[in-house]
């Protein structure tokens, strides 16, 4: 004798689970940091060190500081600052 066991899965479902739990990561990661330093400012924006300098770096509104001989942004900041950049570059 042999028993069948039928599974439905439903796509919509599972990949709403899977987006809140990649956004829970995600939110975790960002989390631990406080400060960027200038790599992962590159990294976050998928700007050169350069095109950061020439477009927004010296901007005011930009918050950053240099300790030693290294930049360091703050996330939260940084985050806002540009979100509203990026709106304004029309």
């Amino acid at each position: 004798m042999s028993s069948l066991i039928k599974i439905e899965l439903d796509k919509g479902e599972i990949q709403q689970l899977c987006r809140k739990q990649i956004a829970e990561i995600v939110k975790d990661v960002d989390a631990e940091y406080i400060f960027w330093d200038a790599k992962e400012l590159q990294r976050r924006t998928c700007m050169s060190w350069n095109f950061i300098q020439d477009t927004f770096f010296h901007d005011r509104r930009f918050i950053k500081r240099k300790i030693g001989n290294k930049w360091y942004f703050p996330v939260k900041e940084t985050r806002t600052f540009l979100t509203e950049w990026l709106i304004e570059q029309e």
